[in-house]
């Protein structure tokens, strides 16, 4: 579980605000913790719940006690005070805040206290932001809402300006990888996920999960497919790519896995070997090397990012991977 002090070395200024709103007992109705993955939007929104929650807090003190039942329950998922929202397929629906609405009336189980976490915000249709704003104009002095986007362009205007804001600042893929490691994962993997731009709770679930250590090893093999023969790459694609890959968040992966595929072709083209994540690949990265020159590699993933955002855009994933494949056939 991460702490403040392990969060302020990454995100002084974010961490400062939180504690400071705690200490002064100045806590607002709703915020907004918005930056790029990966920069502890999450482990930041768990910690002041805990404190939130906590049955031992101290006056003046921003920690939690992390030993009563309430900070355990958090630790473990599964306190009935707290919250969760996420999108449920491309989107938060406007279901989930009306049963977040429902919520609001009735009284706390342990406490009077409740604190709602909404994930991937920024994923609102209109009409579910448009709901979440009754419990924004109308805050209850003991209900708390944390919101976390990536996006925050993305967001109705009426939502931003209702929440005190929270900046989370990028971090460098050192530092996330450092964070990994005293995680206890392997450094190989902590420099995979750290390339991919992952939190540290998101790390920790995907490394235990068979899921990713396959779609590792489909992703390379796509690549061979793809530089052996076009007719190999496209039915590749179609009869196992995209049935291991389903879902946003799963094709997401695939593509930061094709990222880091090209960012290491580039770094053996500057001659940057300390660079290079999938090291367990020199081999074959460098037989593409030989083939794939810098300035297309650059624009591969060009069109990676391109990819990435036609899915946000609700393009068809099998239609944006069909375009994908024809482009890295080069």
């Amino acid at each position: 579980m991460t702490s403040w002090a392990q969060l302020e070395q990454s995100q002084p200024v974010a961490t400062k605000m939180l504690q400071n709103s705690i200490t002064r007992n100045r806590i607002a109705h709703a915020y907004l913790f918005h930056g790029p993955p990966g920069t502890g939007k999450h482990e930041a929104s768990l910690l002041f719940a805990m404190r939130y929650f906590c049955e031992n807090k101290h006056e003046g003190e921003a920690n939690p006690c992390y030993e009563c039942a309430s900070c355990k329950r958090i630790q473990t998922g599964n306190h009935p005070d707290l919250h969760w929202i996420e999108p449920d397929g491309q989107s938060i629906k406007k279901e989930q805040i009306e049963y977040l609405q429902k919520e609001f009336t009735y009284t706390g189980l342990e406490s009077n206290q409740k604190v709602y976490v909404i994930k991937e915000a920024e994923k609102m249709t209109v009409n579910a932001a448009n709901r979440l704003l009754k419990f924004l104009e109308e805050p209850s002095r003991e209900t708390v809402a944390i919101l976390l986007t990536a996006h925050i362009g993305q967001m109705l205007d009426t939502i931003v300006s209702r929440c005190q804001r929270i900046q989370f600042h990028s971090l460098t893929d050192h530092h996330l990888q450092q964070q990994l490691v005293e995680q206890g994962l392997p450094e190989s993997t902590s420099k995979l996920f750290a390339a991919m731009k992952l939190d540290s709770q998101k790390a920790l679930e995907i490394h235990e999960d068979d899921w990713f250590a396959e779609a590792r090893k489909i992703v390379v093999q796509l690549m061979d497919k793809v530089m052996n023969s076009s007719e190999e790459g496209y039915l590749y694609l179609h009869q196992t790519y995209l049935k291991h890959f389903q879902g946003r968040e799963s094709l997401e992966y695939g593509l930061e896995l094709l990222l880091v595929w090209f960012q290491d072709l580039v770094s053996l083209h500057l001659d940057k070997r300390d660079s290079i994540v999938l090291i367990d690949q020199l081999e074959r990265l460098e037989k593409f090397h030989y083939v794939v020159s810098l300035s297309e590699a650059k624009s591969l993933i060009y069109e990676i990012l391109n990819t990435r955002r036609r899915l946000a855009q609700n393009v068809h994933p099998t239609l944006a991977m069909e375009y994908l494949i024809l482009k890295l056939q080069r």
